[in-house]
């Protein structure tokens, strides 16, 4: 694991919430030499609402609050940006974490929340539609939900917040846990396989993970028991590869063990009994001999029917003669 620097100050690699550098309007008779929120909250539309908002310009401080309330009054509603996490699991304590916000539009600005208190703010060029933000020396502190937003300033609007994602924080100081499997390593297809994990007794949530996939494929709570089984019904060829498990300890939901060790499965075709191989050859012939004999069947039928209608006809013919 990754150690940080002895009371270092990990931070985004963009602008922090304070102080904000902005500038004076040529009107102004000094620049601005910063602009800050002494107290704020977030409204449930993700808007930062300023208990206060301040500015100082050369000796003079001026309240930008109702200012601020009007502009977020009057701004349109815009598509929701997406947010990804690079990388996206695996992620331990000390590491560097890169937050990318990705735009339906160009923005003036970008905004990262962190459990819904602003965290960082990017400037943006007007071509550009992502906005990195870099954690470095990740904490316990920062494993958490984050989401973005985006402003624009002509016409002025906010867009909606992003879905959120969570930052889970590896900590090694956690053992991994134990795992087992029901069967052999070679299995048929359809057979149900269990797979169980121990999370050592730490409680908490138990997930069960498969090489290749981001995402858990299962997760289980064992309600204070330190074991949770997982089972695979009807198993086909899609379920064959190597399985771990990890798991989140009580009341830590952003907080995960290492993988533990790994299982493999291998799933093949049923095999088919000594001498299957003749049966169905045999059952072949005799649907092949059953087919023609149908079709001969089929063509006399047709032979006899149209012959009868020509001996009908020849006779009608007949008959019509004599009655001249």
């Amino acid at each position: 694991m990754e150690s940080c620097p002895k009371g270092s100050r990990q931070r985004f690699s963009s602008h922090s919430l304070s102080p904000l550098q902005s500038h004076c309007p040529q009107a102004a008779p000094a620049s601005w030499q910063q602009w800050w929120w002494p107290s704020s909250s977030v409204s449930d539309n993700g808007d930062v609402v300023p208990q206060g908002l301040l500015a100082q310009c050369g000796t003079r401080t001026v309240s930008l609050a109702g200012w601020w309330l009007v502009t977020m009054h009057r701004a349109q509603q815009l598509p929701r940006p997406s947010l990804s996490l690079h990388p996206s699991q695996g992620v331990s304590l000390g590491d560097t974490v890169t937050l990318r916000c990705h735009l339906p539009k160009p923005a003036a600005w970008v905004e990262l929340y962190q459990d819904g208190l602003l965290r960082s703010y990017k400037d943006m060029d007007k071509h550009q539609v992502m906005a990195e933000f870099s954690l470095v020396c990740v904490k316990l502190e920062d494993a958490m939900k984050y989401w973005c937003q985006y402003r624009v300033l002509e016409p002025p609007g906010v867009s909606e917040k992003s879905v959120p994602i969570d930052l889970v924080v590896t900590d090694h100081r956690y053992s991994p846990p134990n795992i087992s499997i029901s069967h052999e390593k070679t299995v048929e297809v359809g057979t149900n396989v269990t797979i169980q994990c121990c999370n050592q007794g730490y409680g908490g949530t138990i997930f069960l993970h498969k090489d290749g996939h981001s995402a858990p494929l299962q997760h289980h709570d064992p309600h204070g028991g330190g074991t949770a089984t997982f089972t695979l019904f009807g198993v086909t060829p899609a379920d064959s590869g190597t399985y771990r498990c990890s798991y989140h300890p009580k009341a830590s939901l952003f907080v995960s063990s290492p993988l533990g060790d790994s299982v493999t499965l291998e799933v093949t075709p049923t095999l088919a009994p000594p001498g299957a191989e003749l049966v169905s050859r045999g059952n072949l012939v005799v649907a092949v001999v059953r087919g023609c004999a149908a079709a001969l069947i089929f063509a006399l039928g047709v032979f006899f029917v149209n012959d009868a209608c020509s001996l009908w006809i020849r006779r009608d013919e007949s008959l019509g003669g004599e009655g001249i």
